[in-house]
């Protein structure tokens, strides 16, 4: 199989990728094509048919498996595939674990690093909190461990969601280590659970995209409030403890421009966004140069969550 990932201009291919979409449209002339998005456990990638109505052009929907027969084009400097062939296949011509995109680390070495940060948190009340979602509630330890941290921007794989937590947690508990004035306890819990809200934010692999509820509510309000849930299980938890914690979640993008309904107040909260951002921004890169493109050109061109031009570094 040819994976996305070592797909370059002018090779020809025929191999079968999940459709994640198909979206039909027409040219300038009015002649119908359809785009469709093709992907596998290494990336996807975009494609177009010209011919609509060839013979050789069979029906499929967006989430079906299909064998696709094409060339590898360059447009604006981005990989793309011209297809001439594609047939829905069907279970047993492929296997699916070379279709979903997942982490490059252990998902159970991971899980074992937010165990160690459990035990680290001494606060009776923080400590019994990530119990009892991270070790007790086994529907959310699952979503936890398997969910991306994103549709597209970073971490949007198969324990995306783990490994941004776990290393939010590393980065803050660095924090903690120079910066005194820092509450270890608060700013690790705070980190565990910054986006927790994802569980449900997002939908199960392959399609990764948007629930209903993560439309309508974002996964910032939805985690303040599955933090208000669990408390309540947690007698004589102190209110002004919880709303410390509740405030890192509602302000841990950092500006309300950027989806926090609250700007950091706190030490912690400061802390935790620097944290998520160093997290985000260096995951981002390091996906957007991993990327097949069409030109050896270390320039990247502009990319809009950097809002400018990208370079990668010489190796010289």
């Amino acid at each position: 199989m040819k994976y996305i990932e070592t797909l370059s201009e002018g090779m020809r291919i025929q191999d079968i990728y999940l459709c994640k979409e198909r979206k039909t449209a027409t040219t300038k002339n009015g002649k119908p094509y359809d785009t469709m998005v093709l992907m596998d456990k290494t990336g996807s990638i975009e494609a177009k048919i010209w011919n609509v109505n060839d013979a050789g052009i069979a029906d499929c929907d967006a989430l079906d498996f299909v064998d696709v027969t094409g060339e590898v084009t360059s447009f604006n400097g981005a990989l793309q595939v011209n297809v001439s062939r594609v047939r829905k296949v069907h279970e047993g011509e492929y296997n699916e674990l070379d279709y979903v995109p997942q982490s490059e680390y252990d998902i159970e070495t991971m899980y074992g690093t937010v165990l160690e940060y459990i035990d680290s948190v001494k606060n009776p009340y923080l400590n019994k909190l990530l119990h009892l979602f991270l070790i007790d509630d086994e529907e959310i330890v699952k979503a936890y461990k398997k969910k991306s941290a994103a549709k597209t921007v970073h971490h949007g794989f198969v324990g995306g969601l783990l490994q941004h937590s776990v290393t939010v947690a590393a980065n803050c508990k660095d924090f903690t280590k120079r910066y005194k004035i820092l509450n270890y306890d608060l700013l690790i819990t705070a980190a565990l659970l910054h986006d927790i809200g994802k569980i449900r934010e997002f939908s199960d692999f392959p399609l990764n995209d948007y629930t209903e509820e993560g439309n309508l509510l974002g996964h910032i309000v939805m985690g303040s409030e599955m933090i208000s849930e669990k408390a309540k299980e947690i007698e004589g938890f102190p209110p002004i403890l919880l709303n410390e914690l509740k405030h890192c979640i509602l302000s841990h993008h950092g500006e309300l421009e950027f989806g926090s309904p609250k700007k950091p107040a706190i030490a912690e909260a400061m802390a935790l966004n620097f944290a998520d951002n160093i997290d985000a921004k260096m995951e981002t890169l390091k996906e957007l140069f991993e990327k097949p493109r069409a030109t050896e050109d270390m320039w990247m061109g502009y990319i809009r969550s950097f809002d400018g031009n990208i370079r990668k570094t010489s190796e010289e």
